[in-house]
Parts: C-alpha cells; sequence; structure tokens
C-alpha cells in the first residue's frame, strides 16, 4: 500500500500554496481552480510527495499538535537559517541521536511541518 497525499483544509489558501511550493519546494500537479474549487495537489518531481490544499473557510486552523508533515532536506542547518531569515518561528534544532537533526516550523494554516 502507497501513502497518495495529506490534505490541509485552510482559510489560507494562497499563503499555504506559497509555503509548500517556495518553502518546501514541491510543484503543482493538480489544480481544480478551473473547475471552480480552490483546491490543488502539489508534489514532488516524481509525484511521490503529495499535499493536498482545499480552501475552506471554516479552517481557521488546521494544525495538531500531535500532527506533523515531515520532509528530508539535504542540508537541515541551511534550511533553519533560511526559514529564520525568512522570519518563519522555528523550533531549536532536535538531534535525539548524532546521525538525526530535525527542527519543526508551522506553515499558513498552523500544520507543524518537520524538516530533516
Amino acid at each position: 500500500m502507497k501513502m497518495l497525499h495529506v490534505t490541509i483544509q485552510t482559510n489560507r489558501f494562497e499563503e499555504e500554496m506559497k509555503f509548500y511550493q517556495e518553502v518546501v519546494g514541491l510543484k503543482l500537479s493538480g489544480d481544480m481552480r478551473p473547475r471552480g474549487k480552490n483546491l490543488v495537489f502539489l508534489s514532488d518531481e516524481e509525484g511521490a510527495t503529495a499535499i493536498e490544499i482545499i480552501e475552506n473557510p471554516g479552517a481557521e486552523n488546521s494544525g495538531n499538535e500531535n500532527l506533523s508533515v515531515g520532509f528530508k532536506t539535504d542540508d537541515v542547518e541551511a534550511k533553519r537559517e533560511e526559514l529564520l531569515a525568512a522570519g518563519f518561528d522555528v523550533t531549536p534544532m532536535i538531534s535525539p541521536m548524532p546521525q538525526v537533526k530535525f527542527f519543526f516550523v508551522k506553515d499558513p494554516a498552523g500544520m507543524r511541518v518537520q524538516f530533516m
């Protein structure tokens, strides 16, 4: 079985799309806006990682402190510095063992995003 996507409902649709395109590096892979629905899919080049973003005016905070979406980055320390410089509120670097480092940041909808 293969996971297809994670869905985020948000009242900050445009900001959410921008975050996953510019910060995470995902590309638009499906777009329902021409059909009158603010719903998009964003994925990596292989289409293996997909985020579905749906506009929902009632979704003021899509975050849950017990849920996060994780992404691998080539240089986790540089990614953290990039997000700090851009004004994001990032957690300190977490390293539960020497070969593992990661941090969290919240996307515009309040979803916790982990970069490793």
